[in-house]
């Protein structure tokens, strides 16, 4: 009996590898930003560690509820237009069914093999076919609201932890070198294994996450640097 051969694809971790890379990426910006903000306006430890954890706090609560509504108003447009679907496949069976191989010609089949292609995915399972082929809704693509929510509030979380123990750990002195230190070898290390994981280049996706995440500390740095020197004055 011959074995079934199955071919491993990334397909199926777009959905939570997106959720996980964008909470930990902001949660790493965002905080390590935060704190040198407030280190650069020349605030004392125990306020800057107070900013930081109040960020870590006030960006997982953020990220979660705007990832819920964002992927519950998807999950909201996809069931409407199943249900649509689904609607139309009661009235009229026959104009579903060419509809569906015309799809299947257009992709390159010819009409004969088109139609029985339609006919046999339709005796299956027939909202699933129109539903993959016509709607483009698939099992790894269709929309998780409480999965999506619940992994970017946890990613962030992680995320911004990291650079709150280096605030934490370092001595005033030197809180911003190693904040940023940390926070640029976090983002690099986030950037390749997200690379890794979906399969692209570890290169690109290393120097992508590090570079826009030192351009945003480095400018909430200068502008605590202005504010907090005006404020001194």
């Amino acid at each position: 009996m011959a074995r079934k051969h199955r071919e491993m694809h990334r397909m199926q971790h777009v959905s939570w590898l997106r959720a996980a890379v964008l909470g930990a990426n902001d949660g790493i910006i965002s905080t390590s930003s935060l704190i040198l903000g407030v280190a650069s306006s020349k605030a004392n430890h125990a306020a800057i560690l107070t900013a930081g954890v109040a960020g870590l706090v006030a960006g997982a609560m953020s990220m979660a509820a705007g990832e819920y509504v964002s992927v519950s108003s998807q999950a909201d447009i996809e069931h409407a237009d199943l249900e649509r679907e689904s609607r139309e496949l009661k009235r009229n069976v026959s104009r579903e069914r060419s509809e569906l191989a015309s799809i299947y010609m257009e992709r390159g089949l010819e009409r004969k093999l088109a139609e029985e292609v339609a006919s046999q995915l339709m005796r299956q399972d027939a909202l699933a076919a129109h539903a993959r082929d016509e709607l483009g809704i698939s099992k790894y693509q269709n929309a998780r609201p409480v999965q999506a929510a619940l992994t970017s509030a946890l990613t962030f979380s992680f995320g911004a932890a990291m650079p709150l123990v280096a605030a934490w750990l370092s001595p005033i002195s030197m809180l911003s070198d190693w904040v940023s230190g940390a926070s640029l070898l976090f983002l690099a290390t986030l950037g390749a294994l997200a690379a890794k994981t979906g399969g692209a280049s570890v290169l690109k996706g290393t120097v992508r996450v590090t570079f826009w995440g030192a351009l945003a500390m480095g400018v909430t740095a200068g502008i605590g640097m202005l504010f907090g020197g005006g404020v001194a004055g």
